[in-house]
């Protein structure tokens, strides 16, 4: 059980989940005229990072394709 709990996957959809969220309180507060621009700006930064972690976790996991 505590295995399943740390597993790649799981991670994996941890990270799709925040990445999803950020998106939301991107949009929220991008319609928002009185936004923080540097708080948007390191929200962005965030989920750029996540972005790039997804990608490296899902490379990981998936076999490479035969050439």
């Amino acid at each position: 059980m505590s295995d399943n709990l740390h597993s790649p996957q799981r991670l994996l959809i941890e990270l799709r989940m925040e990445h999803a969220d950020l998106d939301n309180l991107i949009d929220r507060n991008t319609d928002d005229l009185s936004a923080d621009d540097l708080l948007l700006r390191r929200l962005k930064k965030r989920r750029l990072l996540l972005r790039d972690q997804i990608a490296r976790l899902e490379g990981a996991l998936e076999p490479p394709e035969p050439a």
